[in-house]
């Protein structure tokens, strides 16, 4: 059996049967069967949109032989009496469970939030009445932050092929499209990784696993530069292998790690708002027509470079929501979330600039007063809002430095309340954003007469735990961070990867 991979231009609306036919006449075969291995869209020409696929094809009339298979990740089980508490069950913490879990441990996964239809509950609930729930919102919870999102699975991580791929067939076999595994810019949409997150707990309880919603670590107490026992609200747990995944909002965690020993740095990050348009506007921008078939809905990346800061675009979300992402009752942020299909009216993203905590303190700041920095500018805006209320101004205002008089239609469920944006954000932050919208109007056209709202402060983490090379956090035997918390992954992908390595680590060592 031979093989060959060829890519193919494909029109955005293209058939199964036009895609066989169009391998026919590249290789002039009959006989064959084929996977799509990559599918991206080209739209650098408004007139001639379409799909770039990459097949692999598999015919005795191709003389050529298949690749080399490439190599798959192997968790190394074998009998073991030790036990692993993994805490946080974000994607990171998760994997990390879970192969610790086929890897032989006794592995008890505790989150601090609520199972995911408890949690869909409690954040419509949260919408529709502005009261906080701690243990069900868009920040904590089974999945972690990234269940009520868009579920963007793409990384720049590099060296991670392997825990990729592994993470990707995870989301096949718990539900998610099989595209997943092929398309450039893959997402999941929330209401896939609702079912998704769900599909992977039966999946690790039926291994053995055992986890424990609701379940709040409190402390860790420490022998000898060991954890012997994580101190929760339901009773102390003792195990031999400490692995904690608390993602980047869990500030009173950090302040406990800091204050038990744990070594971290700060680093750079960013912060910034979240601008929204009409999907149709983005569409009409980007294709020159407001509907294409075939395709959902169009995405744009910004980058400014012209200023004090570097000025960018992350998180877009096509077809989406502005969602009220607070972690704690007396703060107030945003996030992007989308569904599958991608199909809402408006499109959103984080308009961010790159910062330094030394920058925003004007000093060399330590890691306690970052966190705290971090933390009071998000209680800012909510002292301002008088609640979650997203304070906004058209980017228009922005660039003006000119008070909204308007109130715009918007995605945001708990509205929005007119306020001087750049004035809320640091000066250096707000004077670089400003010049970058100025920037970004002249590159999508119409981008000005958008919406720029809230805070988005999550895109990264301001601190970094200090680790071994074999994974442990430096001076503690028997104590990992994984993850966006740990300050070294951001996103699905990275940080599911880095859980799976850190498992990986301890399973092969032991």
């Amino acid at each position: 059996m031979g093989y060959k991979e060829i890519i193919l231009k494909l029109p955005t609306d293209y058939t199964e049967q036009q895609l066989e036919k169009a391998i026919e006449k590249a290789l002039m075969i009959k006989k064959f069967s084929y996977q799509t291995a990559r599918k991206s869209l080209d739209a650098r020409k408004k007139g001639n949109i379409h799909w770039q696929v990459m097949v692999s094809i598999f015919s005795e009339e191709i003389k050529s032989p298949p690749p080399a298979i490439q190599p798959l990740l192997e968790i190394p089980y074998k009998k073991r009496k030790e036990k692993a508490l993994v805490a946080g069950s974000g994607p990171a913490g998760f994997f990390a469970a879970l192969v610790l879990q086929k890897s032989g441990f006794q592995t008890t996964l505790i989150e601090r939030g609520a199972d995911v239809k408890t949690r869909a509950a409690g954040i419509l609930a949260f919408e529709k009445s502005g009261v906080f729930n701690p243990a069900a919102n868009y920040a904590f919870g089974e999945g972690g932050a990234g269940t009520f999102s868009d579920g963007k699975l793409t990384s720049r991580s590099k060296h991670i092929s392997r825990e990729k791929s592994f993470i990707l067939s995870s989301y096949v076999n718990a539900g998610a499209p099989q595209e997943i595994q092929y398309m450039a810019h893959p997402h999941l949409g929330t209401d896939n990784l609702r079912l998704i997150v769900k599909n992977l707990r039966k999946e690790f309880q039926n291994t053995g696993g055992t986890i424990m919603f609701e379940t709040f670590l409190k402390d860790l107490k420490i022998k000898n530069k060991k954890v012997i026992q994580a101190v929760t609200n339901k009773g102390d747990i003792e195990a031999d292998i400490f692995i904690l995944a608390p993602g980047h909002s869990a500030y009173e965690t950090f302040r406990m790690l800091i204050a038990r020993g744990i070594c971290f740095r700060t680093k750079n990050f960013a912060i910034g708002s979240r601008v929204e348009h009409p999907q149709a506007l983005i569409n009409k921008s980007q294709w020159g027509q407001e509907h294409l078939p075939g395709v959902k809905a169009a995405e744009y990346r910004l980058t400014f470079n012209k200023s004090s800061l570097k000025v960018y675009t992350f998180c877009m979300c096509p077809g989406g929501f502005v969602v009220p992402a607070a972690a704690y009752a007396d703060a107030n942020i945003v996030n992007g979330m989308s569904r599958y299909q991608r199909d809402a009216e408006f499109a959103n993203a984080a308009c961010v600039a790159g910062v330094h905590p030394d920058m925003l303190l004007g000093r060399k700041a330590s890691v306690s007063e970052a966190i705290d920095w971090l933390e009071n500018l998000e209680q800012r805006f909510y002292k301002f809002a008088k609640g979650f209320k997203a304070p906004f101004c058209s980017i228009k205002n922005f660039i003006d430095k000119k008070e909204p008089s308007q109130m715009p239609d918007s995605s945001y469920p708990l509205g929005l309340a007119p306020a001087p944006l750049w004035e809320l954000l640091p000066s250096g932050v707000s004077n670089s954003m400003g010049l970058a919208l100025k920037d970004f109007s002249t590159r999508i056209k119409g981008f000005e007469t958008g919406s720029i709202m809230g805070l988005e402060s999550k895109t990264s983490s301001p601190i970094q735990v200090i680790r071994e090379k074999d994974g442990t956090c430096s001076g503690f035997e028997n104590l990992y961070l994984a993850g966006e918390g740990s300050g070294y992954s951001g996103g699905i992908i990275s940080s599911g990867a880095d859980g799976i390595k850190t498992a990986m680590n301890i399973a092969a060592a032991s």
